[in-house]
C-alpha cells in the first residue's frame, strides 16, 4: 500500500477543515452514527480531519470529539495550503484501501455515505471505481449555483468527465488510486476525469445538500475561476500527454 501504511479499517474519512468551529462536533457526531449503523463499517473506521491553518477553535473542537470518538485524527497545518493539500495529507495518512472526503461545513449529508459505500464496494472492494456525489436542491446562493453550473458545463466538454457536480466534495474511491495522480492545487476538483484516464470507472449519485448554519463560505468565485481556467489547460495538457493505462505483467 503507498506510504507502507497499514490497512487498520474498513474506510478513512478525510475531512478538509478551516474555521469550522461550531460545526467539527456535529458533524463528527454525524459521521460516526451513520458508520456504525451501516453493518459493512461499524465500528471499523477512522475519521481524519485535517485543520488546515485555522485561526479559530476549530482544533479544539477536533480534540473534543477525539474524547468521545476514539476514531478520530487530528492533522494540522501550521498556515493554509488549500483543500487539496488537506486532502492529500488526510489520504497519505489514511489506514484504510477505501476513502471517503466530505466538507467540514455540514452541507455534505453524512446519512448518504453508507449509499456511496455500497455503490463502491458492490462488485468487490478490488474495483478502481469513484463514486462522486451530485448535490440536488442546492442550498447555495443563486450567485454561486449559476457560477458552479457554468463551470461544470465547461469542464465537462473540454474534459469529457461526464461529471455534473465536481464540486461535491462528499466521494469515495481507493486510496492508491488517488495516490498515483499527478497533485496539483485544485485536483478535487478534477478526480473524475483524472481517475477516468488512469482507467479507472466513475459513478455519480445523487445527494442531500444542506444550508450551512454555522461559519461563512471560504470561496473567492473570481479567483476560483480564474485559477480554474489555468487548473483546466493544465488537466488537458496532461490528458493529452498521457499514455494508455498498462501496468504490465511480471514474467
Amino acid at each position: 500500500m503507498t506510504g507502507n501504511n497499514p490497512i487498520s479499517f474498513a474506510v478513512s474519512v478525510i475531512i478538509p477543515l478551516l474555521n469550522e468551529a461550531g460545526n467539527v462536533l456535529p458533524l463528527i457526531d454525524e459521521i460516526a452514527a451513520a458508520l456504525k449503523a451501516y453493518p459493512l463499517v461499524g465500528e471499523n473506521f477512522e475519521i481524519v480531519c485535517v485543520d488546515d491553518g485555522s485561526t479559530d477553535a476549530t482544533a479544539d473542537e477536533v480534540q473534543q470529539a477525539r474524547r468521545k470518538h476514539p476514531q478520530v485524527r487530528l492533522i494540522r497545518h501550521a498556515r493554509r495550503l488549500g483543500m487539496s493539500a488537506a486532502i492529500r495529507n488526510g489520504v497519505r495518512r489514511a489506514r484504510s484501501a477505501w476513502v471517503m472526503t466530505i466538507d467540514g461545513d455540514r452541507q455534505n449529508d453524512p446519512a448518504d455515505a453508507p449509499r456511496l459505500l455500497d455503490l463502491a464496494w458492490a462488485r468487490g472492494r478490488d474495483r478502481k471505481l469513484l463514486v462522486a456525489g451530485i448535490r440536488v436542491n442546492r442550498q447555495d446562493t443563486f450567485g454561486k449555483r449559476l457560477a458552479s453550473r457554468f463551470a461544470n458545463r465547461i469542464r465537462k466538454a473540454c474534459l469529457n468527465d461526464n461529471c455534473p457536480d465536481t464540486g461535491c466534495s462528499l466521494k469515495v474511491f481507493p486510496r492508491d488510486s488517488y495516490l498515483e495522480l499527478p497533485f496539483f492545487n485544485g485536483l478535487h476538483r478534477f478526480m473524475p476525469a483524472l481517475l477516468k484516464l488512469y482507467g479507472h470507472g466513475t459513478v455519480f449519485t445523487p445527494v442531500n445538500d444542506r444550508l450551512r448554519q454555522v461559519g461563512v463560505s471560504k470561496s473567492d468565485f473570481i479567483g476560483r475561476a480564474v485559477k480554474g481556467l489555468f487548473d483546466l489547460l493544465g488537466v488537458m495538457w496532461i490528458m493529452r500527454r498521457t499514455p494508455a493505462p498498462e501496468r504490465g505483467e511480471e514474467v
